[in-house]
């Protein structure tokens, strides 16, 4: 580590004695939160509060470093092996104790036991960790990934299984993927599916990919007026098989930032103000890298000016930020992190963080912000104002999307519709481009039924076809008020 970051102030991973405190306990649960999140180096020598070089006198030097080892290796569990060395800064000697992110997890103070004596570092400080973190702890410790355990008591059913391999296959095909049969018993493979006596059991997986067994899984969407959450616009949440989540997320934000315009001869080109590429990249990171043993939910909040992702879960098994902006990854959720990449929602591992912040810089954007604090990852896209006016005027602000929403209700009075009905006029508000596919799958409904009620809206006059069926778009016609003003 460079002289100017281990001396420019207390962090993460750095921390200051002035001198030894009588209690070894003290600085025992630093050593311990070092072992426990990504290592870290205690300096003895350096004034905490005016990181004055103070250094410790030579003739108590290795005494100290004796007692240092001596305390670690008595008051810790499993065992921690520092490396314990002198080293000289203008004149002044100090002693580094440097602890790497250890692979034996939870450690924690034998005087307080595993589940008061567990420690954690956040921000510049060590914490006392709570039960769900050091569940997790043991488990990276235990090599096992939450979502492959057997999901006691969640059947496997054969239309749940076989929609899941069929939807596996149907996002391979989106996604450009070589054309794969899909069956239960590569879910098997994939540790998706586990095989017992003869029996299938589920794993926590499976319930995520089939569900929406776990109430904390879920997606959270707001829009709120101005930088803060004060005032909310609009909000939705999301359950089900968590791909779903993913689309529905990804969908919610499109419609709620602006769609500019160009018009180039004939041709209508169009471009949101944010790359829809980074919105799914976040959506997908925050579902793949989250903490299933937080209860907490995944969270995406649109302000007037960013994107915000939400995920439970700091960086996972002593993986440091640095390291994650430099592309290395480590998989907290091996299944899921799997099933991803068959359906090719994961490219390479490691390059989430990267794509983020090409698109983001090919679009002209400010550098987005990756932050993790109290137990949580978030990810900040910053919008700005380089729409000119005219692609401004072309497109749509989520202002006006918003409005003709609220409009649905006057365009369909007087209609004898259905509910289906209703909701596909409502949909085609918010986004006039989905086709009838995107309309089934957020209805959870067929194609064919979409396709029937769609052509008695089009017999009714409420819905106008423009353009092909690929690049097309829908109207929604206001027809009450057509005929009000016919007979005027």
């Amino acid at each position: 580590m460079a002289r100017d970051t281990l001396f420019s102030g207390e962090s993460k991973n750095i921390e200051y004695k002035i001198t030894l405190p009588d209690k070894s306990e003290k600085y025992m649960k630093t050593i311990v939160a070092f072992a426990n999140t990504q290592g870290g180096k205690l300096i003895v020598g350096i004034d905490d509060k005016t990181h004055e070089i103070v250094g410790v006198a030579n003739e108590i030097l290795f005494q100290l470093m004796d007692g240092i080892a001596n305390a670690i290796s008595d008051s810790c569990m499993p065992q921690i092996i520092p490396d314990i060395e002198p080293q000289t800064i203008d004149g002044k000697t100090v002693i580094i104790v440097s602890v790497e992110a250890g692979k034996n997890r939870p450690y924690y103070l034998k005087s307080k036991g595993k589940e008061n004596g567990t420690y954690i570092r956040v921000a510049g400080t060590s914490r006392q960790a709570f039960p769900e973190k050091i569940r997790e702890l043991e488990m990276e410790g235990a090599r096992i990934s939450w979502d492959e355990l057997t999901c006691v008591g969640y059947p496997v059913s054969k239309e749940a299984t076989e929609k899941l391999c069929s939807d596996i296959e149907n996002f391979r095909e989106k996604a450009g993927m070589a054309e794969r049969s899909v069956k239960k018993e590569q879910l098997i493979n994939w540790k998706i599916l586990k095989q017992s006596e003869g029996q299938l059991l589920a794993t926590n997986a499976y319930a995520l990919l089939t569900s929406d067994y776990f109430p904390f899984s879920k997606t959270q969407c707001a829009v709120f007026k101005g930088t803060d959450r004060a005032v909310f616009l609009d909000k939705r949440e999301f359950i089900g098989p968590i791909y779903t989540q993913i689309e529905s997320a990804v969908d919610f934000v499109l419609r709620n930032i602006r769609l500019g315009a160009t018009i180039d001869g004939l041709v209508r080109k169009e471009k949101y103000e944010l790359p829809p590429e980074a919105i799914r990249e976040m959506i997908i990171n925050a579902h793949c890298h989250r903490n299933l043993l937080d209860e907490s939910c995944i969270q995406v909040a649109i302000y007037d000016n960013r994107l915000e992702v939400t995920s439970p879960g700091g960086l996972y098994n002593g993986l440091t930020y640095e390291e994650v902006m430099n592309g290395h990854s480590k998989i907290r959720n091996r299944a899921i992190a799997n099933i991803f990449s068959q359906m090719g929602l994961v490219e390479a591992w490691g390059s989430g963080i990267k794509r983020i912040l090409n698109a983001a810089k090919e679009y002209g954007l400010p550098e987005p912000k990756f932050q993790e604090f109290d137990n949580m990852f978030r990810v900040e896209l910053f919008r700005n104002n380089s729409m000119t006016e005219s692609e401004k005027e072309a497109g749509e602000s989520s202002e006006k999307v918003r409005r003709r929403v609220g409009e649905g209700s006057d365009i369909i009075r007087g209609y004898e519709l259905s509910d289906t009905q209703k909701k596909i006029v409502n949909l085609l508000l918010y986004d006039r481009q989905l086709s009838a596919a995107k309309i089934a799958e957020q209805l959870g409904m067929g194609s064919r039924s979409i396709e029937k009620n769609i052509k008695k809206l089009k017999e009714l006059g409420i819905l106008i076809r423009h353009g092909s069926p690929k690049n097309g778009y829908w109207e929604v016609i206001d027809c009450g008020k057509k005929n009000n003003e016919d007979t005027e």
